[in-house]
């Protein structure tokens, strides 16, 4: 398994995508489970909440309420989970693979940065659209 950004790996065979929207025509598979819900990327986005609060509501709001055996299962290890900010950037899927990598011991790097991406800070945040930009 492997992350990744739609920009980058979006017509992977084996990509799908996590987040709340997907790029217009997106035709791959998508696992709304581990999308996190529109107000916490709203907030994020304006400033409302800092880093450490969207963790811990993300963790709290999906990773808890999720079996990471099952929805490894579900996604399969060759997976490219998918959302919109580009390497680097402050973003969900990390904390997804994070969730994996301590949940069952299994490494998920960043595509291209198999040496392990680092994350920015959440006001770098930006490649994610707006609801009123959705499909």
């Amino acid at each position: 398994m492997q992350t990744s950004s739609f920009a980058r790996s979006g017509s992977h065979p084996r990509a799908v995508a996590i987040s709340r929207t997907q790029p217009r025509g997106w035709t791959g598979r998508v696992y709304e489970p581990l999308a996190p819900s529109w107000r916490l990327v709203q907030e994020a986005k304006s400033g409302a909440i800092d880093e450490d609060e969207y963790i811990r509501r993300y963790r709290a709001e999906v990773l808890s309420k999720l079996d990471p055996v099952r929805v490894y299962a579900d996604l399969g290890d060759d997976a490219v989970l998918l959302c919109w900010e580009n390497s680097g950037a402050f973003c969900h899927r990390r904390l997804v693979a994070e969730w994996f990598e301590d949940r069952l011991g299994v490494s998920v790097p960043e595509v291209g940065e198999e040496g392990g991406a680092k994350q920015a800070r959440l006001g770098e945040w930006t490649g994610c659209p707006t609801p009123d930009i959705q499909k």
